[in-house]
């Protein structure tokens, strides 16, 4: 029986999660930014579809990638080394959530990505918690991503591409500078061949959840984050 929250803010041990559908722990409570950050630094993360009531998981084995471990296809070097772009964080965190909400995904039907989660995370963008990374072509937003950071942890949830490769540019760029910035893990939520070709790998939950614990506590970047402008891409 997969329990209701209610009020309070808590959730039930990671270990009550079911193992089919992998990771599902509780369900219901409310998006507010204490819940959701409560969420996170336990290693847990909303995931539904519109009309159902707010699901929460913590997979086993849950997919991250180390910073210092990112890989960069050949075909996806020479692009962030010869193509015209600019990336750009937390400048339009909102319509990169929307272009996220209008993807359409092989492997799903609709989106999670709806009104009230948009709201959501929107909330933990003014309070400094939740952030883009944006690749613009010709002044317009060609793709980008958006997550959670607490401490020196990042908490990957979302992308979208208008143009070929531009949430890849904007995803290679966010690495990198996480990766300047002493982040020392990405949490990928589930596994995708998409991101294991850039370098994720599943971990063991309890392994990935003490590795949170320790990054949690460390001091954080408020928001919005700056990405320097005139920052050129090297191998």
């Amino acid at each position: 029986m997969i329990p209701w929250l209610g009020r309070e803010l808590a959730f039930p041990p990671l270990q009550s999660a079911l193992v089919e559908p992998n990771g599902l722990l509780a369900v219901g409570g409310d998006l507010s930014p204490e819940r959701l950050l409560l969420a996170y630094g336990q290693g847990i993360f909303p995931w539904y579809s519109a009309g159902e009531p707010i699901l929460w998981w913590s997979p086993d084995p849950r997919m991250v990638l180390v910073p210092s471990e990112l890989h960069i296809p050949r075909s996806l070097a020479k692009t962030l080394r010869h193509k015209s772009y600019e990336i750009r964080f937390d400048t339009a965190f909102r319509r990169v959530m929307q272009c996220c909400a209008t993807i359409q995904r092989a492997d799903q039907e609709g989106t999670w990505v709806s009104p009230a989660i948009i709201d959501a995370y929107c909330q933990l963008h003014d309070l400094g918690w939740a952030h883009s990374a944006e690749c613009w072509m010709d002044g317009e937003l060609a793709g980008g991503l958006y997550g959670v950071a607490i401490g020196r942890m990042f908490y990957g949830e979302s992308m979208f591409a208008r143009r070929p490769d531009a949430s890849k540019i904007a995803f290679a760029h966010l690495v990198r500078w996480l990766q300047t910035e002493g982040f020392g893990l990405i949490d990928c939520q589930m596994h995708t061949a998409h991101l294991s070709r850039f370098g994720a790998r599943e971990i063991n939950r309890d392994v990935f959840c003490n590795e949170l614990a320790r990054l949690n506590q460390l001091p954080g970047i408020a928001g919005p984050w700056q990405y320097p402008t005139t920052r050129k891409w090297e191998e």
